[in-house]
């Protein structure tokens, strides 16, 4: 969440940042500056009843041992009235302080000066592009088709099993999920992130830590009965693995990566543009997650956005890099970078990736801090990304790949595959 001396310091500045995600600030930040007054006032009057109340004590003492118990009661009746008194006080701070932490939980991220204006995923900026554009036949099948045809993925089994978003690897799909994954997390070690094995399920405070509750609590799966929640994405419990710690500088950049399924309701998710492994409601995926000081966070981000397209042009997929804009913007993010694959037999671009730079923001909920030269605590900023996601990458290479032979596996996947071809 924002921090509230920024919130002090530049509240102008913070709501019109803020509207660039098409987020209305005005009203919570000024009541958060509103609150903030209100507390530090409540909190001077605390702290010179308190120490009012210290001098009183040693007056009633000063008091008892001249022998003036009459003198010394008087003034014990002053002690019980500012002792209730300080408990409405403490009243209003506690309250003060619990509105202000609700108002914070609720605020987006201010996005990067570097965030394009814009509404929707239509006006996001085409920052790069590059691969080998597939030629196919105008016979081409979509994934879901293909994957019938050879026998590599089953839908209906998942549904029979569990429901619509649950698909079923079979075979040679199967073990192409497996390649993709060892390749990925292979990839991401050469890279230098150290690789974590998480739990797929966290508690309500993990949630919390990284931004998905509240903001996202409709779209993560909820086990009631112990209060926990499938992830969406190992980012969450791979950050949070850095709540409530303070590095030394120089144990910064902290690097890793993580594979997991993911789990995501996708409310209101239908239609033709979800069909097959378009969207799902389990899904696999290898993350990458960074702790960096924040002077050092842009550069580290284009390391990571370099990293993610080193992978699809090992793929051999055709890809570009979107700069999002502010409506298209996550909630936490401060600036987001999404990788797109063209899917040649859908005709369509599908998204596999994204690389987001929180700054400061989630580490604020994580209490993530480094100690500097000056001795004093400072935040640190969090930075995570797809390296890569596998339904939609399943999805291109199948399609892109289809021959008269079958479908044909890129080279730097046969290592993986023991196979160079699904026929």
């Amino acid at each position: 969440m924002l921090t509230l001396a920024f919130i002090k310091e530049n509240p102008e500045e913070v709501i019109a940042r803020l509207a660039v995600k098409h987020f209305d600030g005005r009203g919570p930040i000024m009541r958060v500056v509103e609150l903030d007054k209100e507390r530090r006032e409540a909190q001077t009057l605390r702290d010179n009843q308190a120490a009012q109340l210290n001098k009183l004590a040693a007056e009633i003492g000063a008091l008892m041992k001249q022998g003036k118990r009459d003198e010394a009661e008087a003034v014990k009746v002053t002690v019980a009235q500012l002792k209730e008194n300080n408990k409405a006080i403490d009243e209003r701070l506690k309250n003060a302080e619990k509105e202000i932490n609700e108002i914070l939980l609720s605020v987006p991220n201010v996005p990067s000066p570097m965030v394009p204006e814009g509404k929707s995923a239509e006006d996001n900026v085409v920052e790069k592009t590059g691969g080998p554009m597939p030629d196919l036949p105008a016979d081409a099948l979509p994934h879901w088709d293909l994957a019938k045809k050879y026998n590599i993925i089953d839908f209906d089994l998942g549904v029979k099993i569990t429901g619509a978003g649950f698909p079923v690897y079979i075979g040679k799909g199967a073990r192409l999920q497996r390649a993709l994954i060892q390749f990925f997390l292979d990839e991401a070690g050469k890279a230098g992130y150290l690789e974590i094995e998480p739990p797929y399920v966290v508690n309500e405070a993990s949630g919390y830590g990284t931004g998905q509750l509240p903001d996202k609590e409709g779209q993560m799966y909820h086990c009631n009965l112990d209060n926990l929640y499938l992830i969406p994405t190992a980012e969450v419990p791979v950050t949070n693995l850095y709540r409530d710690v303070i590095f030394d500088q120089k144990e910064l950049p902290k690097m890793n990566c993580a594979y997991s399924a993911c789990f995501r309701r996708e409310a209101g998710s239908y239609g033709k543009d979800v069909r097959g492994l378009n969207r799902l409601h389990q899904f696999d995926k290898v993350e990458i997650v960074r702790i960096e000081k924040p002077e050092n966070s842009y550069a580290a981000l284009e390391l990571m956005k370099d990293h993610v397209q080193g992978l699809l042009e090992k793929l051999e997929l055709p890809w570009h890099i979107l700069r999002l804009c502010g409506g298209d913007m996550s909630f936490t993010s401060a600036i987001t970078f999404d990788f797109e694959v063209y899917s040649a037999a859908q005709k369509r671009w599908l998204e596999v990736s994204s690389v987001s730079n929180f700054e400061s923001y989630q580490a604020n909920r994580l209490k993530c801090r480094y100690r500097g030269d000056d001795k004093k605590t400072h935040l640190c900023h969090t930075l995570n990304g797809s390296a890569l996601a596998l339904p939609r990458i399943m999805a291109a290479l199948l399609e892109n790949n289809q021959c008269a032979e079958g479908i044909r596996i890129p080279q730097c996947l046969q290592r993986y595959t023991g196979f160079d071809i699904i026929d």
